[in-house]
């Protein structure tokens, strides 16, 4: 593997070096994993323990975060986090591609449009009328259906299914095995058991999307589900029929959004949060891991809990909570107090 200089390091990511800038890493790695050829990140207080311990032969590091180590070489800069991501851009390996063309497995619909300089990996169907623009990369078993558009540059791992008519931004990136354009959940009761409502919609993806592997984005009943620019979905995230997400919003591991949902642009939702039917998160709102949603969230708020309020309100909750075992322990030797005074004078009644 191809080695930097510290020094080189140091100008790759806006740095001042402390140390031997001639010293060759060859990798990044934690702090705990680290060898002496190897450039690592400390950016709190709480992994000193870590930092002691290590074998790194550098530390990315903040400014004004002491590191108390004469022997370890220091990379300082002002955001240490985004320097250490550049540094790590560097060593990494380039991920494989299927080759420039067309694999002689793949099934393309003579009526698909193919631009120039697209890569369509094995085991590939392509449908009528869909049309990959210049740069797609199709790795081996997606699946496109009739009349999708596949923006320029735009990546698509293993497993990815497109039902019709799904639209793909400009240089967007879908991981394995998600699934666009589904049928949503519509059904509706009759005295011989629920029937199915058509999902007649279609689902449009914006420009620099990225959705995790194992994601779930439903096609609308009518009109598109919308997924806005910019915005990164984590794996297993589920996101309803008709649903509505702004541009730049974040949507962390295994969040489940129902149907007609708005999320509004760069709004934030944790691990596991749960939006509620035809509900509103405003733009810039932060939902904590776990939030569910029931009401509308104003924009720029910050809510948590089951049902959500705002972080104010839901430590107060919580702290009630917790002192609610002890605060009926004191309910309960009150009452009995009560009980014991009520007796005597019940008896001071009966002797006059």
């Amino acid at each position: 593997m191809a080695g930097h200089t510290l020094f080189e390091l140091a100008q790759i990511c806006g740095a001042s070096l402390e140390g031997d800038g001639d010293r060759v890493v060859t990798g990044a790695a934690a702090l705990r994993d680290a060898g002496p050829h190897q450039v690592s990140f400390y950016n709190h207080a709480r992994y000193r323990g870590d930092l002691e311990g290590t074998r790194a032969g550098a530390v990315v590091c903040p400014r004004g975060l002491e590191t108390g180590r004469s022997d370890l070489a220091v990379l300082r800069c002002e955001d240490a986090n985004r320097a250490f991501t550049s540094i790590i851009e560097r060593f990494a390996a380039d991920r494989p591609r299927p080759e420039p063309g067309v694999h002689p497995t793949a099934i393309v619909h003579p009526e698909a449009l193919l631009a120039d300089g697209i890569s369509v990996g094995a085991y590939c169907v392509i449908g009528a009328g869909t049309q990959l623009a210049a740069g797609v990369v199709c790795h081996p078993h997606v699946v496109l259906g009739r009349d999708c558009r596949i923006g320029r540059a735009s990546e698509l791992h293993p497993g990815v299914v497109l039902y019709d008519g799904v639209s793909l931004g400009e240089r967007c990136i879908l991981h394995a095995a998600t699934v666009l354009g589904a049928d949503g959940y519509g059904f509706e009761p009759t005295p011989e058991g629920w029937v199915k409502i058509p999902q007649v919609g279609s689902v449009s993806v914006e420009d620099d999307v990225e959705i995790g592997a194992g994601c779930t984005v439903d096609r609308g009943r009518f009109g598109a589900t919308r997924i806005g620019r910019g915005s990164k979905l984590d794996d297993q995230v589920h996101v309803g029929h008709n649903t509505d997400v702004g541009e730049h919003v974040m949507l962390a591991g295994q969040v489940g959004i129902a149907g007609s949902a708005r999320i509004g642009d760069r709004a934030m939702l944790g691990g596991q949060v749960g939006i509620g039917g035809h509900r509103t998160v405003g733009a810039g709102a932060q939902l904590a891991g776990k939030t569910g949603v029931i009401g509308d969230v104003p924009p720029g708020e910050e809510w948590f809990g089951y049902p959500a309020r705002p972080r104010r309100e839901a430590l107060k909750r919580y702290a009630l909570l917790a002192r609610m075992p002890r605060m009926l322990e004191r309910l309960a030797a009150l009452e009995a107090r009560i009980a014991a005074l009520e007796a005597g004078a019940h008896r001071e009644e009966s002797r006059s």
